[in-house]
């Protein structure tokens, strides 16, 4: 046997584990049609997969990360700042796209928890903003969710809700606080007609519904909506955004991505996304500036109420004491008092900041609320270096808190450092603050001195200048605040995002990356393909039945003398009443065959065949009838015993009962004249087994077995013995040593190959001699039996050459197509 037949392991000195290709690959060929048709609806399934999955697409924008500084920013005002680099921004920003709160703020203004459908020719389809007509919810009302509610137009004013409801109660959401609760159900279907525009109060349902772009509907046209868990729908839009550097030489760009069914949708989303970042890092960005405003309009309330008042006090003084002006010399006393008050006024406003700002520093934890100190005039760089650091790091912890866990080393280090700037700007103020105790009392003791000069002039003179002074004072602090307000707006104005929209996401035509339809046809095609040749590798490892004449010879060194082709016919004499077929051809081929084997043993008297099988159902009392009567055609006078006294089958055929059989004669009853029957098949008798005794083997082993064989041999020229299955019982090993040959039958697809080696080894023990073997049920389609008779020369071809011998008949039309289907 060639090489690449088969492939041998050895194991140990006797053991060789085989497999065998080229059988396995006839099985796959003889089950082309299994394969193709695994193959066939593999690819029908791949279709209906490709048309009924919906199209997924893949949209991305580009958003830049930069450190852009105010154009407006001073020294002098310090309100904008950079409180971060560019690495360590862009890190920020790709964790902030991925938060839950960023995710929640979008979803929140683009109502994706709200879907618009219509229904297709497999599922239902969000149709977004093709839809016609948009839903104003009321959000302090809790809606329905998971509900499909039905929108049928009836005219251009006027539609009709309908839904069908199977529970009294559902789960609704309340989506201003996102709050669940419990909505109570109408219980089945439910239609009403509602005017569009008009406020529709339901249990599960509130709102109104609007045209969009006043687009004109087709009456009959039926839509639905859907409302979302809104926590379900954020963690979707937060696990599918994909954010990631644009590459490595545009460090401070971003590329934003997001899959999903519907292009309109993907690419709002993007946007918004961009934009609601941009606003929010705009604001934290603003917050410094918004924080000194605030600061500010609180002062300038204070300073407007006393201006006021101070310009009433004057009103009234003048009209009272009618005095309007004063000397030049002491004017201008009045006037180096009133810088001196001015001084005072806004020192003393330093110091009120100072303490303020020390009561927020030992009594708060946030830090983002702190004003500009040059609000109040306060240029000491120490203080306003620590004032940013401190307002800075505040704002990078507060993002921090979107992103990172509680109890983080990134908050630890984080606190370590306000910490140490905010001791350090503690120090800081009170050194300040005693600079500006000491400047004060210098002022004090300057405006005790002016005072002392103008207490020579009359009361309402006196009176009248600290008026003047009074209002002039606060004339000019209102100035000031007026122009660090103005000042603080203009650094707010002016400031701008450190994220920009570099590219949007649109919807141009491409973007589709599923279903990948030659992929589903190639995997359908894999599938279909393997998982039957699988299967056919799996039953030909686990087969341990004989299906050609290969593994025999393989298995057994025991020749094949012969073999039988499949013949449906309605009794077992088939030599007999059929002739000139194919089964009868291969029982002369078979008789041949031992002809020739029994010559090469000359013997005087006549020649005793055994035939025995491994188990029943082999063929084996099959082949005995036949070659019993091949046998007796030829003109040999013949004799067929039925020695399978356990199950006895001879007698039917031949228009026999079984009630007197060679039984009888075993024991007595019967002489074997009278359990010898000619039969109408001319030198043929046969001897039927007989009632089943209770010990067989017993009769078979008796001396009248002995004594009748040797009566038979000279009486007749050939004698077949139907002995028992080998496999099944010992019988048939007590009838060996009458037997000149003996022919054990194999079944293909049928018998097992074990049995091959139960008789192997009663051979190779000497039990059985001179035995060979006949195959039965051979079918020449079957492509297991390449090499039939390979190395023998006995009945080579005779499944095949045998046809001619086929007697002839008109055939059916359905029968020559199912022979046509059967050749293909």
């Amino acid at each position: 046997m060639s090489n690449y037949e088969n492939f041998e392991i050895e194991s140990g000195e006797s053991k060789n584990i085989t497999f065998d290709f080229r059988g396995f690959l006839f099985k796959v060929l003889n089950l082309w049609k299994l394969v193709l048709l695994c193959i066939g609806v593999a690819l029908i399934i791949a279709y209906f997969i490709n048309v009924r999955k919906q199209n997924v697409y893949r949209l991305e924008s580009l958003i830049s990360v930069e450190n852009d500084q105010n154009p407006f920013f001073t020294a002098n005002t310090s309100i904008s700042f950079n409180w971060g680099g560019v690495s360590g921004k862009m890190g920020k920003t790709i964790t902030t796209l991925q938060t839950r709160t960023h995710n929640e703020k979008v979803v929140d203004s683009l109502q994706y928890y709200l879907e618009y459908l219509v229904e297709g020719k497999y599922r239902k389809v969000d149709i977004y903003k093709q839809a016609p007509f948009k839903v104003e919810l009321d959000l302090s009302k809790p809606q329905v969710l998971g509900q499909y509610i039905g929108i049928r137009f009836l005219d251009e004013s006027t539609f009709e809700l309908f839904t069908q409801f199977d529970n009294e109660r559902a789960s609704g959401q309340r989506y201003d606080t996102k709050e669940k609760q419990t909505v109570s159900l109408p219980i089945g279907s439910l239609k009403k007609t509602y005017q569009i525009g008009k406020p529709i109060h339901l249990p599960f349902f509130s709102g109104k519904l609007l045209l969009r772009n006043n687009r004109l509907i087709k009456p009959g046209s039926e839509f639905y909506i859907r409302f979302l868990n809104f926590d379900g729908v954020v963690s979707q839009y937060q696990k599918g955004i994909s954010v990631k550097p644009f590459s490595n030489s545009s460090a401070s760009v971003l590329i934003l991505g997001l899959v999903g069914t519907n292009k309109d949708k993907i690419a709002d989303y993007l946007n918004t996304t961009s934009v609601i970042l941009s606003r929010t890092e705009l604001e934290r960005k603003n917050l410094y500036a918004s924080n000194t405003i605030k600061f500010i309009d609180s002062s300038l309330a204070a300073v407007n109420s006393s201006l006021k008042e101070v310009a009433d006090e004057m009103n009234n003084f003048r009209k009272v004491n009618k005095v309007f002006d004063v000397g030049t010399e002491m004017s201008d006393v009045s006037s180096k008092l009133k810088e001196f008050e001015l001084q005072k006024e806004t020192e003393e406003s330093k110091l009120n900041y100072l303490n303020a700002l020390e009561k927020y520093l030992r009594t708060k934890t946030d830090y983002t609320q702190i004003a500009a100190p040059t609000s109040v005039g306060i240029t000491e760089s120490n203080i306003l270096s620590s004032v940013t650091k401190i307002t800075g790091l505040a704002i990078e912890r507060q993002s921090l808190e979107y992103t990172t866990r509680e109890g983080s080393d990134l908050f630890k280090d984080i606190d370590r450092r306000i910490n140490a700037e905010k001791n350090v700007l503690l120090e800081t103020i009170d050194a300040t603050k005693s600079t500006i105790s000491l400047l004060l009392n210098t002022i004090n003791r300057n405006i005790a001195i002016f005072e002392g000069k103008l207490s020579g002039l009359p009361e309402d003179q006196q009176e009248y200048l600290k008026i003047q002074r009074k209002l002039d004072i606060s004339q000019e602090a209102y100035n000031v605040y007026m122009d660090k307000r103005s000042e603080a707006a203009i650094v707010k104005a002016a400031n701008i995002s450190d994220i920009s929209i570099i590219d949007e996401a649109k919807d141009i035509g491409r973007g589709l990356i599923g279903p990948n339809k030659s992929l589903n046809y190639m995997m359908a095609l894999m599938i279909g393909f393997f998982a039957p040749m699988f299967l056919i590798f799996v039953i030909f490892l686990l087969d341990n039945t004989i299906h050609g004449s290969d593994e025999i010879e393989r298995l057994s060194n025991i020749p094949i003398i012969g073999l039988i082709g499949k013949y449906r016919y309605h009794n077992n004499l088939v030599v007999f009443e059929k002739p000139k077929s194919a089964v009868a051809e291969s029982f002369r081929s078979i008789r041949s065959s031992l002809q020739f084997i029994l010559n090469k043993q000359p013997k005087e008297g006549g020649r005793t065949i055994m035939i025995t099988s491994s188990v029943s159902g082999e063929g084996k009392t099959f082949c005995s009838i036949n070659i019993a009567t091949v046998y007796a055609l030829s003109g040999k006078k013949t004799i067929l015993l039925g020695l399978d006294l356990r199950k006895p089958k001879i007698f039917d055929d031949f228009g026999l009962t079984n009630d007197n059989g060679i039984v009888n004669y075993f024991i007595g009853e019967k002489s074997f004249e009278e359990v010898n029957n000619h039969t109408h098949i001319e030198n043929l008798d046969v001897v039927p087994a007989g009632p089943i005794p209770p010990n067989p083997s017993e009769l078979l082993m008796g001396d009248k077995m002995n004594s009748l064989i040797e009566k038979l041999r000279l009486e007749y020229d050939i004698i077949i013995l139907d002995t028992p299955p080998l496999g099944l019982v010992t019988d048939a090993l007590e009838l060996v040593k009458y037997a000149d040959t003996s022919i054990f039958m194999v079944r293909l697809d049928y018998t097992k190959k074990g049995m091959l080696q139960l008789i192997n080894a009663k051979n190779k023990a000497g039990e059985i001699k001179n035995i060979h073997i006949v195959l039965n049920f051979y079918k020449h389609k079957t492509n297991h039996n390449y090499g039939y008779g390979y190395g023998y020369g006995y009945g080579y071809g005779y499944g095949v050459y045998g046809n001619a011998y086929h007697e002839s008949g008109d055939k059916s039309v359905f029968k020559k197509v199912k022979a046509f289907l059967k050749r293909i």
